[in-house]
Protein backbone atom coordinates (compact mmCIF):
# COMPACT_ATOMS: atom_id res chain seq x y z
CA UNK A 1 0.00 0.00 0.00
CA UNK A 2 1.55 2.98 -1.10
CA UNK A 3 2.03 6.18 0.92
CA UNK A 4 4.63 9.10 0.77
CA UNK A 5 5.53 10.11 4.29
CA UNK A 6 4.91 8.93 8.01
CA UNK A 7 3.97 11.11 10.66
CA UNK A 8 4.85 9.42 13.85
CA UNK A 9 5.03 9.89 17.73
CA UNK A 10 8.19 9.66 19.43
CA UNK A 11 7.25 6.93 21.98
CA UNK A 12 5.81 4.50 18.99
CA UNK A 13 9.44 2.99 18.60
CA UNK A 14 9.05 1.54 21.92
CA UNK A 15 6.60 -0.94 20.95
CA UNK A 16 7.37 -3.66 18.59
CA UNK A 17 4.51 -3.04 16.12
CA UNK A 18 6.05 0.35 15.91
CA UNK A 19 9.74 -0.70 15.23
CA UNK A 20 8.14 -3.23 12.73
CA UNK A 21 6.82 -0.55 10.50
CA UNK A 22 10.11 1.63 10.94
CA UNK A 23 11.70 -1.03 9.04
CA UNK A 24 8.94 -1.39 7.07
CA UNK A 25 8.92 2.08 5.38
CA UNK A 26 12.07 2.48 5.84
CA UNK A 27 12.69 4.08 2.76
CA UNK A 28 9.85 7.35 3.40
CA UNK A 29 10.57 10.30 5.17
CA UNK A 30 9.81 10.06 9.07
CA UNK A 31 8.22 13.49 10.44
CA UNK A 32 8.09 13.42 14.14
CA UNK A 33 4.86 15.11 16.02
CA UNK A 34 3.53 15.76 19.18
CA UNK A 35 0.28 14.33 18.81
CA UNK A 36 -1.41 12.32 16.02
CA UNK A 37 -4.65 14.02 17.01
CA UNK A 38 -3.09 17.72 15.96
CA UNK A 39 -1.14 17.86 13.31
CA UNK A 40 -1.08 21.18 12.29
CA UNK A 41 0.00 21.56 8.74
CA UNK A 42 -2.73 18.93 7.90
CA UNK A 43 -5.28 20.72 10.13
CA UNK A 44 -4.79 23.53 7.98
CA UNK A 45 -4.83 21.96 5.05
CA UNK A 46 -7.62 23.39 2.35
CA UNK A 47 -9.98 20.85 1.37
CA UNK A 48 -9.19 19.92 -2.45
CA UNK A 49 -5.94 18.51 -0.41
CA UNK A 50 -7.94 15.90 1.16
CA UNK A 51 -7.13 13.11 -1.30
CA UNK A 52 -2.92 14.22 -0.94
CA UNK A 53 -3.73 13.88 2.98
CA UNK A 54 -4.81 10.49 2.54
CA UNK A 55 -1.53 9.34 0.91
CA UNK A 56 0.33 10.29 4.74
CA UNK A 57 0.41 7.38 7.45
CA UNK A 58 0.27 8.31 11.15
CA UNK A 59 1.50 6.26 13.73
CA UNK A 60 0.51 7.05 17.17
CA UNK A 61 -0.07 5.41 20.60
CA UNK A 62 -3.81 5.10 21.24
CA UNK A 63 -4.89 6.75 24.40
CA UNK A 64 -8.94 7.04 24.83
CA UNK A 65 -9.70 3.87 25.36
CA UNK A 66 -14.21 4.83 26.07
CA UNK A 67 -16.35 1.81 25.24
CA UNK A 68 -19.49 2.63 23.85
CA UNK A 69 -22.55 0.86 24.66
CA UNK A 70 -24.32 -0.32 21.28
CA UNK A 71 -27.32 -2.04 20.55
CA UNK A 72 -27.36 -3.67 17.22
CA UNK A 73 -24.54 -6.50 16.57
CA UNK A 74 -22.34 -5.65 18.84
CA UNK A 75 -22.86 -4.63 22.89
CA UNK A 76 -20.03 -2.60 22.69
CA UNK A 77 -18.16 0.16 20.71
CA UNK A 78 -14.43 -0.32 20.82
CA UNK A 79 -11.79 1.71 20.41
CA UNK A 80 -8.91 -0.12 18.63
CA UNK A 81 -6.03 -0.51 16.67
CA UNK A 82 -6.50 2.17 13.89
CA UNK A 83 -9.39 5.09 13.13
CA UNK A 84 -9.68 7.27 9.37
CA UNK A 85 -8.86 4.87 6.66
CA UNK A 86 -7.18 5.07 3.10
CA UNK A 87 -9.96 5.01 1.21
CA UNK A 88 -12.02 7.81 -0.26
CA UNK A 89 -15.93 7.00 0.25
CA UNK A 90 -17.64 10.40 -0.53
CA UNK A 91 -20.35 9.26 2.51
CA UNK A 92 -17.80 8.50 4.96
CA UNK A 93 -18.95 9.23 8.11
CA UNK A 94 -15.42 9.19 9.83
CA UNK A 95 -14.80 12.68 7.91
CA UNK A 96 -17.92 14.01 10.62
CA UNK A 97 -15.49 13.50 13.44
CA UNK A 98 -11.72 13.98 11.99
CA UNK A 99 -12.79 16.61 9.14
CA UNK A 100 -9.90 15.84 6.42
CA UNK A 101 -7.81 14.44 9.10
CA UNK A 102 -9.75 11.08 8.13
CA UNK A 103 -6.76 9.65 6.50
CA UNK A 104 -5.19 6.40 8.51
CA UNK A 105 -3.80 6.56 11.78
CA UNK A 106 -2.03 3.61 13.09
CA UNK A 107 -1.70 2.49 17.17
CA UNK A 108 0.61 0.61 18.44
CA UNK A 109 -0.25 -0.52 21.52
CA UNK A 110 -2.51 -3.40 20.47
CA UNK A 111 -1.64 -5.59 23.43
CA UNK A 112 -2.75 -2.85 25.85
CA UNK A 113 -5.78 -2.61 24.17
CA UNK A 114 -6.73 -6.13 23.70
CA UNK A 115 -5.69 -7.00 27.39
CA UNK A 116 -8.22 -4.10 28.62
CA UNK A 117 -11.31 -5.90 26.22
CA UNK A 118 -10.31 -9.10 27.72
CA UNK A 119 -10.81 -7.76 31.03
CA UNK A 120 -13.99 -6.37 30.93
CA UNK A 121 -15.44 -9.42 28.71
CA UNK A 122 -14.07 -11.54 31.71
CA UNK A 123 -15.82 -9.33 34.21
CA UNK A 124 -19.19 -9.14 32.11
CA UNK A 125 -22.54 -11.34 33.60
CA UNK A 126 -22.97 -12.89 30.01
CA UNK A 127 -20.81 -13.03 26.75
CA UNK A 128 -20.45 -9.49 25.07
CA UNK A 129 -19.42 -8.71 22.03
CA UNK A 130 -17.26 -5.72 20.66
CA UNK A 131 -17.10 -4.01 17.53
CA UNK A 132 -13.79 -3.48 17.22
CA UNK A 133 -14.05 -1.87 13.64
CA UNK A 134 -15.94 1.21 13.82
CA UNK A 135 -13.28 3.72 13.29
CA UNK A 136 -11.52 2.25 10.60
CA UNK A 137 -11.55 -0.52 8.30
CA UNK A 138 -9.32 -3.22 10.08
CA UNK A 139 -9.07 -5.53 6.62
CA UNK A 140 -7.57 -2.82 4.83
CA UNK A 141 -5.56 -1.76 7.91
CA UNK A 142 -4.58 -5.61 8.71
CA UNK A 143 -2.19 -5.32 4.67
CA UNK A 144 0.08 -2.71 6.83
CA UNK A 145 -0.12 -4.32 10.70
CA UNK A 146 -0.94 -8.25 10.44
CA UNK A 147 -3.19 -6.61 13.71
CA UNK A 148 -6.54 -8.74 12.74
CA UNK A 149 -4.48 -11.90 12.85
CA UNK A 150 -2.44 -11.55 16.44
CA UNK A 151 -6.10 -10.25 17.65
CA UNK A 152 -8.45 -13.26 16.48
CA UNK A 153 -5.91 -16.16 17.46
CA UNK A 154 -5.80 -14.22 20.81
CA UNK A 155 -9.08 -13.58 21.27
CA UNK A 156 -10.04 -17.29 19.98
CA UNK A 157 -7.92 -18.62 22.92
CA UNK A 158 -8.19 -16.09 25.82
CA UNK A 159 -11.76 -14.65 24.96
CA UNK A 160 -15.15 -15.38 26.38
CA UNK A 161 -17.68 -13.47 23.94
CA UNK A 162 -16.89 -12.19 20.55
CA UNK A 163 -15.40 -9.71 18.20
CA UNK A 164 -17.05 -7.91 14.89
CA UNK A 165 -15.94 -5.97 12.18
CA UNK A 166 -17.18 -4.49 8.97
CA UNK A 167 -15.44 -3.83 5.85
CA UNK A 168 -15.09 -3.11 2.44
CA UNK A 169 -12.06 -4.88 1.46
CA UNK A 170 -11.51 -8.40 0.30
CA UNK A 171 -7.67 -8.94 1.49
CA UNK A 172 -8.98 -11.77 3.74
CA UNK A 173 -6.53 -14.46 3.00
CA UNK A 174 -4.82 -14.55 5.85
CA UNK A 175 -7.93 -14.86 8.58
CA UNK A 176 -8.76 -17.99 6.88
CA UNK A 177 -6.75 -20.66 8.32
CA UNK A 178 -6.59 -18.94 12.05
CA UNK A 179 -7.42 -20.64 14.88
CA UNK A 180 -11.01 -18.34 15.16
CA UNK A 181 -13.08 -21.04 17.20
CA UNK A 182 -15.82 -19.12 15.64
CA UNK A 183 -15.13 -15.86 18.22
CA UNK A 184 -14.97 -13.12 15.24
CA UNK A 185 -18.26 -12.29 13.20
CA UNK A 186 -16.89 -11.33 9.48
CA UNK A 187 -19.47 -8.65 8.28
CA UNK A 188 -19.09 -7.45 4.14
CA UNK A 189 -20.07 -3.98 3.53
CA UNK A 190 -21.95 -4.03 -0.39
CA UNK A 191 -23.63 -1.30 -2.70
CA UNK A 192 -24.42 -1.77 -6.03
CA UNK A 193 -21.37 -1.94 -8.15
CA UNK A 194 -22.01 2.11 -9.93
CA UNK A 195 -22.21 2.90 -6.80
CA UNK A 196 -18.85 1.26 -5.71
CA UNK A 197 -17.39 2.60 -8.75
CA UNK A 198 -18.23 6.14 -8.37
CA UNK A 199 -18.85 6.54 -4.53
CA UNK A 200 -16.55 4.34 -2.67
CA UNK A 201 -13.35 5.48 -4.31
CA UNK A 202 -10.66 3.15 -3.65
CA UNK A 203 -12.08 -0.15 -2.36
CA UNK A 204 -12.70 -3.70 -3.12
CA UNK A 205 -15.18 -4.31 -6.10
CA UNK A 206 -18.34 -6.33 -5.62
CA UNK A 207 -17.78 -9.53 -7.19
CA UNK A 208 -14.29 -9.38 -4.45
CA UNK A 209 -16.17 -9.12 -1.54
CA UNK A 210 -18.51 -11.46 -2.49
CA UNK A 211 -16.07 -13.86 -2.77
CA UNK A 212 -14.64 -12.87 0.42
CA UNK A 213 -17.96 -13.30 2.45
CA UNK A 214 -18.08 -16.25 0.75
CA UNK A 215 -14.56 -17.57 1.67
CA UNK A 216 -15.21 -16.79 5.27
CA UNK A 217 -17.97 -18.61 5.78
CA UNK A 218 -16.61 -21.46 4.71
CA UNK A 219 -13.44 -21.07 7.03
CA UNK A 220 -16.17 -21.34 9.77
CA UNK A 221 -16.70 -17.34 10.45
CA UNK A 222 -19.91 -16.06 11.88
CA UNK A 223 -20.87 -13.83 8.79
CA UNK A 224 -23.28 -11.16 8.00
CA UNK A 225 -23.93 -8.67 5.01
CA UNK A 226 -23.89 -5.04 5.55
CA UNK A 227 -26.03 -3.18 2.68
CA UNK A 228 -24.91 0.55 3.63
CA UNK A 229 -24.98 3.05 3.37
CA UNK A 230 -28.20 2.96 0.85
CA UNK A 231 -27.59 5.86 -1.22
CA UNK A 232 -31.25 7.00 -3.04
CA UNK A 233 -29.87 7.64 -6.34
CA UNK A 234 -32.24 8.51 -8.98
CA UNK A 235 -32.57 5.13 -10.47
CA UNK A 236 -32.08 3.16 -6.79
CA UNK A 237 -34.67 1.00 -7.18
CA UNK A 238 -32.79 -0.63 -10.52
CA UNK A 239 -29.17 -0.43 -8.87
CA UNK A 240 -30.70 -2.07 -5.57
CA UNK A 241 -33.32 -4.96 -7.00
CA UNK A 242 -29.54 -5.72 -9.50
CA UNK A 243 -27.88 -5.47 -6.30
CA UNK A 244 -30.32 -7.85 -4.35
CA UNK A 245 -30.63 -10.25 -7.73
CA UNK A 246 -26.48 -10.76 -7.72
CA UNK A 247 -26.26 -10.96 -4.00
CA UNK A 248 -28.74 -14.22 -4.43
CA UNK A 249 -26.82 -15.80 -7.37
CA UNK A 250 -23.63 -15.41 -5.99
CA UNK A 251 -23.59 -15.80 -2.59
CA UNK A 252 -22.85 -19.52 -1.15
CA UNK A 253 -25.16 -21.83 0.39
CA UNK A 254 -23.72 -21.27 4.03
CA UNK A 255 -23.34 -17.43 4.13
CA UNK A 256 -27.24 -17.52 2.71
CA UNK A 257 -28.20 -19.89 5.49
CA UNK A 258 -26.41 -18.80 8.55
CA UNK A 259 -25.71 -15.21 7.75
CA UNK A 260 -27.62 -11.71 8.33
CA UNK A 261 -28.29 -8.91 6.86
CA UNK A 262 -28.01 -5.28 8.13
CA UNK A 263 -29.15 -2.02 6.26
CA UNK A 264 -27.97 1.72 7.31
CA UNK A 265 -29.59 4.70 5.01
CA UNK A 266 -27.34 7.24 4.22
CA UNK A 267 -26.57 10.08 6.53
CA UNK A 268 -24.73 13.12 5.00
CA UNK A 269 -23.55 16.09 6.68
CA UNK A 270 -22.47 20.21 5.29
CA UNK A 271 -18.91 19.07 5.86
CA UNK A 272 -18.61 16.16 3.96
CA UNK A 273 -20.18 18.22 1.29
CA UNK A 274 -17.84 20.89 1.47
CA UNK A 275 -14.76 18.59 1.45
CA UNK A 276 -16.39 16.69 -1.39
CA UNK A 277 -17.32 20.03 -3.19
CA UNK A 278 -13.63 20.84 -3.26
CA UNK A 279 -11.84 18.01 -3.50
CA UNK A 280 -14.40 16.08 -6.31
CA UNK A 281 -15.85 18.55 -8.27
CA UNK A 282 -17.08 16.01 -11.21
CA UNK A 283 -18.11 13.30 -8.50
CA UNK A 284 -21.48 12.41 -8.06
CA UNK A 285 -23.75 14.61 -5.56
CA UNK A 286 -25.33 12.94 -2.64
CA UNK A 287 -27.20 15.81 -1.08
CA UNK A 288 -30.69 15.67 -2.70
CA UNK A 289 -32.47 18.78 -1.21
CA UNK A 290 -35.81 17.56 -2.60
CA UNK A 291 -35.93 13.67 -0.67
CA UNK A 292 -33.63 15.14 2.54
CA UNK A 293 -34.15 16.82 5.70
CA UNK A 294 -32.26 18.17 8.36
CA UNK A 295 -30.84 15.92 11.12
CA UNK A 296 -28.69 17.79 14.27
CA UNK A 297 -26.10 19.72 13.55
CA UNK A 298 -25.32 19.90 10.23
CA UNK A 299 -26.10 16.85 8.90
CA UNK A 300 -29.02 15.50 6.57
CA UNK A 301 -30.69 12.14 6.46
CA UNK A 302 -33.67 10.99 4.09
CA UNK A 303 -37.36 12.26 4.67
CA UNK A 304 -39.86 9.79 6.75
CA UNK A 305 -41.82 8.87 3.57
CA UNK A 306 -38.92 8.01 1.71
CA UNK A 307 -36.94 6.39 3.90
CA UNK A 308 -40.59 4.50 5.06
CA UNK A 309 -40.82 3.89 0.97
CA UNK A 310 -37.09 2.78 0.43
CA UNK A 311 -37.35 0.34 3.63
CA UNK A 312 -41.04 -1.18 2.13
CA UNK A 313 -38.90 -2.08 -1.33
CA UNK A 314 -36.03 -3.37 0.09
CA UNK A 315 -37.64 -5.40 2.61
CA UNK A 316 -39.69 -7.13 -0.37
CA UNK A 317 -37.09 -7.38 -2.35
CA UNK A 318 -34.53 -9.24 0.15
CA UNK A 319 -37.84 -10.90 1.04
CA UNK A 320 -38.23 -13.04 -2.36
CA UNK A 321 -34.56 -13.09 -2.98
CA UNK A 322 -32.70 -13.63 0.38
CA UNK A 323 -35.54 -15.50 2.27
CA UNK A 324 -33.22 -17.48 4.36
CA UNK A 325 -31.19 -14.38 5.99
CA UNK A 326 -32.59 -12.81 9.03
CA UNK A 327 -32.87 -8.88 8.38
CA UNK A 328 -30.99 -7.32 11.93
CA UNK A 329 -32.08 -4.03 11.58
CA UNK A 330 -33.16 -1.02 9.10
CA UNK A 331 -31.93 1.90 10.12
Amino acid sequence: MGFDAVYYEAGVLDYPLGEMLQHKYTSLPWIEIENHNRIPEMTSADNRDFPKLKNHLIIGIRKTHRYVANHKVSDWLVPYTSSGCKAMCLYCYLVCNYNKCAYLRLFVNREQMLDRLLKKDAAAETPQTFEIGSNSDLILENTITDNLVYTIERFGREGRGKLTFPTKFDMVTPLLKLEHRAKTIFRMSVNPEEIIKRVELGTSPLSARIRALNDMAEAGYPVGLLIAPVILLPNWKNLYSELIDRLADELSDKVMKNGFIEMILMTYSFVQNAINTDAFPNAVQLFDRKIMTGRGRGKYCYRNDIRDEAESFLREKLSKRLGTMRILYIS
